[in-house]
């Protein structure tokens, strides 16, 4: 942007020592320095990460608006042509201006970054746009890249959004507005076995045109795929035909990678041993027979519509041992045996080829015999949420967390401990006789929600009334009628911790009615139930 800035990297410092010393020396010269762009490469275990030029939060901070001063296109390409053997994903995000003119990009991927980051650098040198950026002719041979290389396609992106032939929505903007939008899912069956999204109205795009009555014409439409692509060419389609439609930027995969939490990674594949323990089957520890297949350099979907393609051939109790080298897979596959009722013995990852061990069936043995819930096993849809906190914001998320999973016909289980049982105690004094160490812990326990306050910024108690008084004006339902909601409903389980009522000095007696007592084991077995545990502290 010709500002003023200070970027502590080689290439730069030695361009300028070049330049202070041909000053010094060179008698009638002068060597002026042009400037750095910030070209950078480092590497992260496997991964390659690279930046030139501004980024996105560099560009917000110099007063530039997304939509209005600078746009970016987001791509998922391989590093080279899939049918080449050992093809491995990249990131890359193209920022560009107005005018078409290249103002930064990032890339992270496997290999092929620091070519690609090279390119759009010298680019960004001399002034260039995404139109020079779909032009360029860069080398090809199947080993090394494709006939449309990675920097070609983010240039073709940015041309068709500044051309208007797309309406991108980036993840960021759907999450702030998720009720304007009525999505559209035009995956294929096998994906979204793999990666189901609630909510969401499937028409693969195979099926599109034929389907076109299905679609609400008052209704704006946010059609998405695995990666950007064919989220595209639906949109095209309805805007042809007439819809109100924009596309998911960078598709599911750009989604889930934003809203990933830490528990999620903490399923993520490494190393070469199996990532769950071994699993037994109905049909015996060992499969019958095992299977290879090889759908390295395939991005999604393609290795999960390959191997429900190849499973279906099989006979129950045999297996496919599967390598990809699409990182998305080491999650898909998970999802997938869930949702199919084939059972996922082993997996795990290598020099970023991704194996899994995939048996066909599983649902024979039950889950109390083998210990765990199978990956087959339909069940496991119970939510156990642990609350600890007794803070009015906290427990309300909880209720609400516990009542959206019981709207969507799941069984949920609450279970409060230590400063959370002030929830579920009376809002009045219940005569009872107590010891003089548990009146004097029974005190420091709120009756029932309305002497919680805030976790932050509690204003000596002026907070909580605050926000009650916002809600109420807002038709939001109170903390206490989330509370007798809860309790009324057949699908969520309230039990108090009785080691915690005994340290606190309460009785049953003071607590709300349709609450149950119970231990850390009743605790545990609903955890091993349930498909998550949530612990609210």
């Amino acid at each position: 942007l010709g500002g003023r800035t200070a970027i502590p990297l080689a290439g730069p410092a030695n361009r300028q020592g070049r330049a202070v010393c041909a000053n010094l020396l060179a008698e009638g010269r002068v060597e002026a320095y042009r400037g750095s762009i910030g070209t950078s490469i480092a590497k992260v275990f496997d991964l390659t990460a690279a930046s030139t030029g501004m980024n996105e939060k560099q560009l917000k901070g110099a007063g530039l608006v997304y939509g209005e001063d600078y746009y970016y296109s987001l791509i998922h390409p391989m590093h080279h042509v899939t049918y080449y053997p050992g093809a491995l994903p990249m990131v890359l995000k193209l920022l560009f201006g107005r005018d078409g003119r290249v103002l930064g990009a990032q890339i992270v991927g496997y290999q092929g970054v620091d070519k690609r980051i090279d390119v759009i650098s010298t680019a960004i040198h001399f002034k260039g746009t995404v139109r020079d950026m779909a032009e360029l002719e860069l080398a090809y041979a199947p080993p090394y890249g494709a006939a449309k290389d990675p920097v070609n396609f983010a240039g073709f992106v940015a041309e068709n959004i500044l051309a208007g032939l797309t309406d991108p929505v980036t993840v960021g903007h759907y999450l702030k507005n998720p009720d304007r939008y009525t999505l559209l899912d035009i995956r294929e069956e096998e994906e979204t076995l793999a990666h189901p999204v609630h909510g969401a109205l499937m028409i693969p795009l195979s099926q599109l045109r034929r389907r076109l009555e299905e679609l609400d014409r008052e209704k704006e439409y946010l059609t998405f795929c695995a990666i950007g692509l064919r989220g595209y060419i639906a949109e095209r389609i309805l805007k042809q035909k007439g819809f109100k439609v924009s596309n998911l930027l960078g598709g599911l995969r750009t989604m889930d990678a934003l809203t990933r939490t830490a528990a999620d990674e903490n399923g993520k594949m490494g190393g070469n041993e199996p990532m769950s323990t071994r699993q037994q089957t109905g049909y015996g520890d060992e499969p019958s027979r095992i299977h290879d297949l090889d759908v390295s350099g395939l991005s999604c979907p393609g290795p999960i519509v390959a191997i429900g393609k190849f499973i279906k051939e099989l006979e129950d109790g045999e297996a496919v041992r599967v390598s990809a080298t699409d990182p998305g897979f080491a999650r898909d596959i998970v999802s997938w045996c869930e949702n199919t009722g084939n059972t996922l013995l082993e997996r795990g990852e290598e020099a970023g080829v991704y194996t899994a061990l995939v048996q066909k069936g599983g649902r024979a043995l039950s889950p109390a015999a083998s210990g765990f819930v199978s990956s087959g096993d339909p069940t496991g849809k119970d939510k156990t949420i642990i609350v600890f906190s007794g803070s009015f914001d906290k427990v309300m998320a909880a209720f609400i967390i516990a009542l959206g999973a019981a709207a969507m016909g799941d069984k949920v289980h609450m279970f409060f401990t230590f400063w959370g049982l002030s929830t579920l105690r009376k809002g009045f004094k219940v005569p009872l006789k107590k010891s003089l160490m548990d009146k004097m812990f029974t005190g420091m326990i709120p009756r029932g929600t309305r002497g919680m306050g805030l976790s932050q910024m509690n204003m000596m108690g002026m907070a909580p009334k605050m926000m009650r008084k916002v809600m109420k004006d807002k038709g939001i339902s109170s903390l206490e009628d989330l509370v007798r909601e809860a309790a009324e409903n057949p699908d969520i389980e309230m039990t108090a911790c009785q080691m915690s009522m005994d340290v606190m000095g309460l009785h049953a007696d003071e607590l709300i009615d349709g609450v149950k007592i119970g231990g850390v084991a009743s605790m545990l077995n609903d955890a091993d139930k349930s498909q998550f545990t949530l612990f609210i502290s």
